[in-house]
């Protein structure tokens, strides 16, 4: 979602972490922890934060091995090939950070075991915006596009034109 020599975090992973606000209250109470993790510096990640007026709990992995492990972030020397280990398989791909999420378990003796891990489309049960969108007519609306998130931007970027219904704008009706 952010890599260390970023200076922003990845628009189509922001729309994923959109989703993110106010459910940290709902898991707490079924004896559920979330976390984001990023292999951005807490610096950057903090800042990017407060700008995209987040409020879940975001720690950075820049410095332990926990988005290596995970198969989220890849080496340079991996970039430069091209080839990564990701999604349980080799695949040829040029980038150093990729979205996944992981779920684990801690037992009462403090034992901690991975139970579950998506990546690619598998993130996308998460992310409430094209849950919705999976339901209009016009479905995702992506046919035709270069790439098919390439209609997504962090959410503060969408333009100036845009009014919220309700909204109080001076000189606008």
């Amino acid at each position: 979602m952010f890599g260390p020599d970023w200076e922003a975090g990845c628009p189509h992973c922001s729309f994923w972490a959109d989703n993110f606000n106010g459910i940290d209250i709902h898991l707490k109470h079924r004896d559920v922890t979330f976390v984001a993790i990023s292999h951005a510096p807490l610096n950057k990640l903090e800042a990017f934060k407060w700008r995209m007026g987040w409020s879940f709990k975001w720690v950075s992995a820049d410095e332990n091995g926990f988005n290596y492990d995970y198969c989220v972030s890849f080496k340079p020397e991996q970039v430069a090939k091209g080839e990564i280990y990701y999604n349980y398989r080799i695949m040829q791909r040029a980038m150093p950070e990729a979205p996944g999420i992981s779920a684990f378990y801690k037992n009462p003796q403090g034992e901690i075991y991975h139970t579950y891990s998506a990546y690619e489309r598998g993130v996308d049960t998460i992310n409430g915006a094209y849950r919705w969108l999976d339901l209009m007519p016009k479905g995702r609306d992506e046919d035709g596009l270069t790439f098919k998130q390439s209609w997504v931007r962090h959410h503060d970027r969408y333009g100036t034109d845009y009014v919220p219904p309700g909204a109080k704008v001076s000189g606008r009706k």
